[in-house]
């Protein structure tokens, strides 16, 4: 495999297939820093993808699906704000193995989520690393603070509501590792599965319509239904009950997690990576809510449960008790 270039000619490469406009650019990447001129309000989130930890190469991930990732999981934090995406940093750890060739095809992935969600890639850095790491850095804009939406705000009587459906990125991680689970489902759904793990949308436009439509508290599904729920519960000092049976999960999600021995609600609840939008909203906006998700026509609005008053987060069956299981820990054991 071919070295990769000098530090000062791959960042030269890379700016090629970047896109740096901005409306709030003002000097970007080639400089020192970055120079900005927002107005209103600004969010600013950091997320990383480690090779061996956040994937894996040998199981399916191309270069351009990784960059690709890299940033769509950095801009689904800002989309959980109801931001708009303005401006992306890429700090790129580069192990010796890879070449010029696999670096630019991770700036296509880059570039191809940049483009299609109007982000403009304003700086970063390289260095030598023992495995691939990107950590992306994202700056999002809402013309007045309070016009973001946190975690902490849910309210008892506010309804629990979820974007599009939930479990497909597990059940894609269990078909890129086993590709033998797919054999039920179907080709065409098992390579809908996987693309929800290598590929996953940031709902920007979704998350701006809960934001519009009153949401008092939103996160993304990056952890899983379980732990993230449990988040917004904590912050908003209040109790998230979810109804089990009302869990929109992913189609072919229940054979694949059958044949890998797995309840497909647990799955869908714990296996995180979705980066669907879990929502608290008042009840009388839900009508609102629905129509503005219609409108930015990306994906579905499902009423999932309700806020109470009390603590913590908790799925109920339909036969009655709650299903034991927790959301993804970064630093907890690996599953």
């Amino acid at each position: 495999m071919a070295q990769p270039l000098g530090e000062f000619e791959l960042i030269a490469a890379l700016r090629e297939k970047l896109p740096l406009a901005g409306p709030r650019l003002r000097l970007g990447s080639g400089d020192d820093a970055a120079v900005t001129v927002p107005e209103g309000a600004t969010a600013t989130s950091v997320d990383a993808l480690v090779e061996g930890v956040h994937f894996r190469l040998e199981d399916g991930f191309s270069l351009a699906d990784v960059g690709a990732k890299a940033l769509a999981t950095a801009l689904s934090d800002l989309a959980a704000m109801g931001a708009a995406p303005g401006e992306a940093y890429v700090a790129l750890g580069v192990p010796p193995d890879l070449g010029e060739a696999e670096l630019l095809a991770l700036a296509d992935g880059l570039a191809e989520v940049a483009a299609a969600t109007g982000t403009a890639v304003a700086g970063g850095d390289v260095s030598r690393s023992p495995v691939l790491s990107l950590a992306v850095t994202v700056v999002g804009h809402a013309p007045r603070p309070e016009l973001l939406v946190s975690r902490g705000g849910a309210r008892p009587g506010d309804l629990l509501v979820v974007t599009g459906e939930l479990g497909g990125a597990a059940a894609g991680l269990l078909l890129l590792e086993r590709p033998e689970l797919g054999a039920g489902v179907g080709e065409e759904t098992a390579e809908r599965l996987r693309h929800r793990q290598l590929r996953p949308t940031p709902r920007l436009r979704a998350g701006a319509a809960l934001a519009a439509a009153g949401a008092t508290a939103m996160i993304d599904l990056s952890d899983g239904l379980a732990g993230d729920a449990a988040h917004v519960a904590a912050q908003s000092q209040a109790a998230l009950r979810i109804d089990a049976a009302a869990v929109p999960l992913a189609k072919g999600l229940a054979e694949v997690a059958a044949a890998a021995g797995r309840d497909p609600l647990e799955l869908a609840a714990s296996g995180g990576e979705d980066y669907e939008l879990l929502a608290a909203i008042p009840a009388q906006r839900l009508t609102e809510a629905a129509t503005r998700i219609g409108e930015a026509a990306e994906t579905s609005l499902t009423p999932i449960g309700e806020v109470g008053e009390g603590k913590g987060a908790e799925i109920r069956l339909p036969g009655g008790g709650t299903l034991r299981t927790r959301g993804f820990d970064q630093l907890g054991p690996q599953r």
